[in-house]
């Protein structure tokens, strides 16, 4: 089976790739010649994942599953979001981003966060959505340099490391992406 993945990240096409059965041909946006940025125009995580899959499946006929994440803060009101990417600015700077988070809460003691991804499969014309959460909290400093995004700074709950301190096997067994592939290679399975 080939199936699109709606990204031109490479670290996100890795995790998943790693996650998926040697029986799907992961087919990135480049693979396919999608060099356009597709509009994320929603306001919810979900709906931004949904535009993604859609946009493949109208303009390049692929089966596609696309996926959006976002880091909720609770002393932010849930910010930065579906902004997470861009928090700091269109320019998506990881570090400017960490910063920017790690000043909004400077002084703050609730350090509650979690990430959640959303994965939309568009396959065979129906639409299909999962879920992944990993609760956590925000350090006061940055650790680690594996991964990416706001990695650095997140610590799940249990862990005494933060995810970028983490190999991708150990972060792939608790995070929110790896949580949400692992239902969407269940379906795929079943």
């Amino acid at each position: 089976m080939k199936l699109v993945f709606a990204t031109h990240n490479q670290n996100k096409l890795k995790e998943v790739q790693k996650l998926l059965p040697t029986s799907i041909e992961l087919l990135s946006l480049t693979d396919i010649g999608c060099t356009e940025d597709i509009p994320e125009t929603s306001s919810t995580i979900e709906g931004n994942a949904i535009l993604k899959a859609k946009h493949v499946k109208q303009h390049y006929g692929y089966d596609c599953f696309a996926d959006d994440t976002g880091l909720e803060v609770d002393a932010l009101n849930g910010a930065p979001g579906v902004y997470s990417a861009r928090y700091a600015g269109d320019q998506k700077d990881d570090h400017a981003n960490m910063d920017k988070l790690l000043d909004a809460l400077n002084n703050n003691s609730n350090r509650k966060a979690h990430f959640k991804t959303v994965i939309a499969l568009e396959l065979e014309g129906t639409l299909h959505t999962f879920t992944g959460i990993c609760e956590g909290s925000i350090t006061s400093d940055k650790k680690g340099n594996e991964g990416f995004g706001y990695d650095p700074i997140f610590l799940p709950n249990g862990y005494e490391h933060t995810f970028a301190q983490l190999s991708l096997q150990e972060k792939n067994k608790i995070s929110h992406r790896g949580k949400a592939v692992r239902q969407l290679v269940d379906f795929l399975n079943g």
